[in-house]
């Protein structure tokens, strides 16, 4: 076959049985970075499980890659790692445009690895033309990506607006400089918000999500489709031969930042730990200076709180199986893979009404008001004193997650947008 009948039979119209070849990317696509990781991977099994044929681009850290999936990796400069990223800049960044405004971005306080890695996508694309059938992004939105997408058919995928994480931040922010610096490492959001509303074919992974972009970015909502996250429940189920652990409390945070709720979760902690000298807290995730680690040394509880990273997802599993209850404190998700993933090993879960949390959670856990830390007190002692209500709720959230929860049907929603995409492109 010659190169041009290769260029024809790759670019003719596809047929709905027909495999597709899909390219999944992300700045950071990491597990262990925060839930966008565990997306990317989730998503890509599911698809490769489907038929499909799925490589995903990303910059480092880069995924854990399952077998019968591809990985492109598209090296950043990793600038948060060295000591002095002004140092940093070579002479050959004059002709990476690239890393040149990641360099420049980074040392004028903006968070330019966004912007860097839709540049380096663009690169990879020009040099593999015909390579894919789809592009799926998942919330780059960087502008690179809206000449991106008058080239190739693509699909991203929205979690939750920036804009709100911007919010929290500059609500905590301590002083005009530190207002300032916010804003200047949060301008990347207006880049998101202008590429958001050039895109045709949007997946939001909950209602909230989708109303949340509408309200907050003027998105078309005809252009987002929604399916929730999935879970695997080859990791994440009940086990009746684990035994939970009395006045064990678990939660998970990629970070202490204010959308997060680690300090109001640790307020709840201080407040009910004295009544209950057996009360213990372990977090996955860092407690770096901040409210919550204030708090907490404030209280002088720190022996009664076990921080663990780098855990593998068996071992957030375990400890969900172990805990009394497992508490989702955050102001605001898209999704919330954490009171998903716990529910699913019959924890009992207290989330608070942020974001997309009460869809998640259904009936089948306590709501509280986000960031009221008396709320969440009351609801932790309600259920440590009631155990019998505990289980139930336990097992309910192990019915719902089971229910609720499948990857397979949200790949399913994807492919029809891809197909939609690739008929409209």
């Amino acid at each position: 076959m010659n190169v041009q009948t290769a260029i024809s039979d790759a670019v003719q119209p596809l047929s709905n049985a027909r495999p597709l070849r899909v390219l999944l990317t992300g700045y950071r696509s990491h597990p262990h970075v925060g839930g966008q990781g565990v997306y990317l991977r989730e998503l890509a099994c599911a698809l490769r499980d489907l038929g499909h044929s799925v490589t995903i681009a990303s910059g480092p850290p880069y995924p854990e890659i399952d077998e019968g999936i591809s990985l492109v990796k598209l090296p950043s400069l990793n600038l948060f790692e060295v000591d002095n990223a002004f140092t940093a800049f070579r002479p050959g960044f004059l002709t990476r445009w690239a890393d040149l405004s990641e360099w420049a971005s980074h040392n004028v306080g903006q968070f330019g690895e966004l912007y860097a890695f839709a540049h380096r996508l663009k690169r990879h694309l020009a040099d593999n033309p015909y390579r894919y059938d789809v592009i799926h992004d998942n919330q780059t939105l960087s502008t690179p990506f809206r000449s991106i997408a008058q080239q190739h058919p693509v699909v991203t995928t929205i979690h939750h607006p920036i804009i709100i994480d911007r919010e929290f931040a500059l609500q905590s922010a301590d002083g005009f400089m530190d207002r300032l610096l916010t804003r200047q490492w949060y301008r990347f959001v207006t880049q998101q918000a202008k590429t958001m509303r050039d895109m045709d074919h949007l997946l939001a992974v909950s209602e909230a999500s989708r109303d949340s972009h509408v309200a907050r970015y003027g998105i078309d909502p005809d252009k987002i489709s929604v399916a929730l996250n999935g879970i695997d429940h080859s990791v994440f189920y009940p086990d009746a031969n684990t035994q939970r652990q009395t006045h064990l409390i678990a939660a998970t945070s990629s970070a202490d930042v204010p959308i997060k709720g680690v300090d109001v979760l640790m307020k709840a902690f201080c407040a009910l730990a004295p009544t209950r000298p057996e009360l213990r807290l372990e977090l996955i995730g860092h407690l770096r200076d901040g409210p919550a680690k204030r708090h907490l040394e404030a209280a002088g509880l720190e022996d009664r709180v076990t921080c663990r990273s780098g855990v593998t997802r068996e071992e957030i599993a375990d400890l969900y199986r172990r805990a009394s209850l497992v508490i989702c404190p955050a102001r605001f998700e898209g999704f919330g893979f954490p009171a998903a993933e716990a529910m699913a090993c019959g924890a009992p879960v207290i989330a608070s009404d942020g974001g997309a949390l009460p869809e998640v959670v259904g009936d089948a856990g306590l709501i509280i008001p986000a960031g009221d830390d008396t709320a969440l007190r009351d609801a932790m002692e309600a259920l440590l004193a009631d155990p019998v209500r505990a289980r139930a709720l336990g097992k309910a959230g192990a019915l719902h997650a089971k229910a609720a929860f499948n990857w397979p049907a949200h790949a399913e929603a994807a492919i029809a947008l891809y197909r939609k995409a690739i008929a409209q492109c």
